[in-house]
């Protein structure tokens, strides 16, 4: 690989593991591309890099002891700055919480960085992660890698924009409408939105700071890599229950069952009345159904009667808000 900054996480933690390369060598050289290509991007809103180097160079020291933090020991992240990170900003992008600085990790963060992450800095979104494009009044908009006269997406725009250009290995996310899946499509990366309830959302904002908790329902903490060895990964870190949020249960993770393919049955829609999809999506989905029909995969084409799309997402809007009052 020639760039080493669009190696996997998991190549990476193998690198410092077998003291190939330096956490702290690898740190420099994610701030050396973040500093030559965000400007473009605005992908990363808030940079630690001094925190950064000093933790990477705690990481080597350990290395060099034979201690291992964890799976992702040595190796650089950034996080969507709706999550709170410990003495670093925390803005949703939101006027109001600029100078917000928390005193502890949201639970997703603290999980990475107890197994090993270095946090590098804090990745831009829409404001309080409310649109499907990613600007706001603080840190202004986020270019789509691609093309720069393109959006992201959002919410989390400066998420799949930073993983996409190779500005970190992996990034937290969140998603309600959709603010991991359609950035993730629109930057070319892997996203995951889990089932709600399955990740704790504690020291998630848009609930403000010292106000209730309010987003019982549809929140959901995801993840983006350019792997999905990565995503696997990264869910896997941030799972389980979690006494700031009774509300998630302590079930274990399903593995894959390894059942064959051809057990398999897969439902494929791609028409619908009120969003026409584009015929490049539905020329890649005719030739994931060939793949899959060769693999025997039994594929069933769905159109459910009386389907309302329109209807589908007032209502969807109608619940989100509900639930934040």
């Amino acid at each position: 690989m020639t760039d080493l900054t669009y190696a996997s996480a998991t190549q990476l933690a193998k690198l410092i593991r077998d003291r190939t390369l330096s956490s702290l060598e690898i740190v420099d050289i994610y701030l050396a591309k973040i500093v030559k290509h965000n400007p473009k991007l605005n992908a990363i809103c808030t940079l630690d890099a001094e925190n950064a180097r000093a933790q990477a160079k705690k990481a080597d020291e350990a290395t060099v002891e034979g201690e291992s933090w964890g799976p992702l020991h040595g190796v650089p992240i950034t996080v969507k700055d709706i999550f709170e990170t410990q003495y670093l900003k925390t803005t949703a992008g939101y006027a109001p919480l600029k100078d917000y600085i928390p005193d502890q990790d949201a639970t997703v963060v603290a999980r990475l960085r107890a197994a090993g992450a270095v946090v590098l800095g804090k990745t831009n979104l829409a404001e309080q992660a409310g649109d499907f494009q990613s600007t706001n009044s603080l840190f202004l908009r986020v270019n789509n890698p691609w093309n720069t006269d393109y959006t992201p997406g959002g919410s989390s725009g400066g998420s799949a924009a930073a993983v996409a250009a190779g500005l970190t290995a992996l990034d937290l996310g969140n998603d309600i409408a959709g603010s991991i899946r359609q950035p993730a499509h629109f930057c070319g990366v892997y996203g995951l939105k889990p089932t709600d309830g399955r990740l704790s959302t504690a020291g998630t904002i848009p609930e403000v700071p010292g106000m209730p908790h309010c987003l019982r329902q549809m929140m959901t903490v995801g993840c983006f890599a350019r792997s999905l060895e990565d995503i696997q990964l990264c869910f896997t870190l941030m799972s389980g229950p979690d006494p700031r949020r009774p509300e998630v249960p302590p079930v274990p993770l399903d593995m894959p069952s390894g059942r064959p393919l051809s057990e398999l049955k897969i439902a494929l829609i791609d028409e619908w009345s009120d969003v026409p999809v584009a015929e490049s999506i539905r020329v890649v989905m005719a030739d994931v159904v060939k793949k899959l029909a060769e693999k025997e995969v039994k594929i069933g084409w769905w159109q459910p009667e009386g389907l309302n799309l329109s209807a589908i997402l007032t209502l969807s809007a109608t619940l989100a808000a509900s639930t934040n009052i």
